[in-house]
């Protein structure tokens, strides 16, 4: 046995605990190879699977550009990418070094076909490398088509692959393709994208990407509910009293203007990001983890929000944009002085929302969620807050002077969880106090540096759709946020920018709860 399937029988899958074998044959080809996708999260993904023993001698890995450069040069640019990672110690991929070995094993399966996406000699081209892969590479004439692509030519690449007859299945020979985000940017986008797509491939083969999937402590959260006993009975409306998720950034649109200019943080974080939190808090348990069950539930939980009518929108969602400030320290511009931005841009780079999920579980539970840019801390986390116990038994404590039950589950940074409860402190008089239990990943578990998109990727090769959106399941978030893409460019905001870089953001969003007696748990 070598050294790669050594590490790979020794491994265990955290979904089932079974042993993840090696994926199969396959030939990954990435539209978009030249890319900030491509360099920061797709390849160091694909060397951890490597370092990992994840994947196969018959792997091979086709870039596919506009740039004119040779094969070498492209690998020559991704390893210095890479070695730029190890020695900064930023992005997403975190080494102390990189193994040569492991990442020369990569950079000998890459191969680079120039061409245009609309091109449809280009797509001739690659089939014709394929094929010849398929030959003298062991291929065996499976495809993964990564579209790392801006998503205008998501219909065009497609389109192009099944003109080409690339994307058929026959004898056994599987092609998938992954579509990353944003998938539409609203509701009737989402529907005609879906509809374009699903003329060529069929659903299974569609792998719609949301990389806060690929986060272990995402996944964890089924886990800790339908694995364990103790918290199934108290998920629902008779033990909770509301639930908070929060995904906050300290990082302002940076180079990004010309983008957010034309998405929001709306667009950018909630139908995706924010939503898949959200499902997998309030679904219900799937028969089985089969992807179809699972995904089957999301979509359930979803399409259970309750629509919003023109005159809610401004009493539950706020909006915000951020100002000149300090974020960690240093001071940061406001959003309209940002490259690419309009000096009177209405765009917003924060939002609140106040939601009510219409099922018999969740009924009367309101659900606050918020996501912005250049906040006081970067923090995504879904807060669980228990009812306080009924009757202040103890002599001397009130229970409406107690802090109440919290049950957090951090996705980022310092994954991990933590349930807050009252215990006795120690003494004569019978006075309480408020402790807390702490689980943390990087203490317990040994986890291993990870991009988010190596399980991701890999699901991808071995078939496995869990976790991926299904069209319902995109049309569901899109048909949620729009009333509110629909109400607001007919109701500009008149006070942004409205929370200074490096606050918690605006003081109309602290509202959505103060007004029942609530309040945001810190940043």
């Amino acid at each position: 046995m070598s050294e790669r399937q050594e590490r790979a029988s020794a491994s265990k899958k955290p979904a089932t605990g079974d042993t993840v074998p090696v994926a199969p044959p396959c030939a990954m080809v990435i539209f978009g190879a030249g890319g900030d996708l491509t360099k920061r999260l797709i390849m160091p993904a694909l060397y951890n699977l490597v370092t990992a023993g994840r994947l196969p001698d018959g792997f091979r890995i086709v870039g596919v550009d506009h740039g004119r450069r040779t094969v070498e040069e492209w690998r020559q640019g991704l390893t210095d990418m890479m070695k730029q990672f190890v020695a900064s110690h930023e992005g997403e991929f975190q080494a102390d070094r990189l193994d040569q070995k492991a990442w020369q094993w990569l950079g000998e399966r890459m191969s680079y076909v120039q061409g245009e996406f609309e091109d449809a000699d280009a797509y001739k081209r690659i089939g014709q490398h394929l094929a010849e892969l398929d030959k003298t590479a062991g291929t065996a004439g499976n495809y993964l088509f990564y579209l790392a692509v801006a998503d205008r030519f998501f219909e065009t690449v497609v389109e192009r692959l099944g003109a080409a007859g690339l994307v058929g299945e026959q004898n056994g020979r599987w092609r998938r393709v992954v579509i990353e985000k944003p998938f539409g940017h609203d509701l009737p986008s989402a529907k005609a994208l879906n509809a374009s797509i699903l003329k060529v491939l069929e659903e299974r083969q569609i792998y719609r990407m949301d990389h806060f999937l690929g986060k272990e402590t995402v996944q964890n959260i089924m886990a800790l509910r339908f694995a364990n006993g103790l918290f199934e009975p108290l998920w629902r409306r008779e033990h909770i009293d509301h639930v908070q998720i929060t995904a906050a950034e300290t990082v302002g649109v940076e180079s990004r203007g010309r983008f957010y200019e034309q998405t929001g943080a709306l667009r950018d974080m909630v139908p995706n990001h924010v939503f898949q939190l959200l499902s997998l808090t309030v679904m219900e348990p799937p028969t089985s983890f089969d992807a179809e069950a699972v995904r089957g539930k999301k979509a359930e939980a979803i399409q259970a929000i309750r629509s919003l009518k023109p005159g809610r929108v401004e009493r539950d969602v706020v909006r915000g944009q951020y100002g000149p400030g300090t974020v960690l320290g240093k001071p940061v511009l406001g959003y309209r002085q940002e490259p690419n931005v309009s000096p009177k841009s209405n765009i917003e780079t924060y939002i609140a929302w106040k939601l009510q999920i219409d099922n018999w579980r969740w009924a009367g539970v309101p659900f606050y969620l918020r996501t912005g840019k250049h906040l006081k801390a970067r923090k995504t986390q879904i807060a669980i807050r228990f009812h306080q116990a009924p009757h202040a038994m103890f002599r001397g404590t009130h229970v409406e002077k107690m802090n109440p039950n919290w049950l957090i589950l951090r996705i980022q940074p310092d994954e991990g969880i933590a349930l807050q409860f009252a215990a006795k402190r120690p003494g004569l008089a019978m006075t309480l106090g408020n402790v807390s239990m702490d689980f943390s990943y990087k203490s317990y578990f040994d986890a291993k540096p990870s991009t988010g998109y190596e399980t991701l990727i890999y699901d991808c090769m071995v078939g496995d759709a869990t976790l991926f959106q299904r069209a319902d399941n995109i049309e569901a978030g899109w048909q949620a946020v729009q009333p509110i893409l629909d109400y607001w460019p007919e109701h500009a905001p008149n006070d942004f920018a409205n929370y200074a870089a490096g606050s918690d953001g605006p003081a109309a969003a602290d509202a959505l709860l103060t007004r029942s007696g609530r309040a945001w748990r810190p940043l």
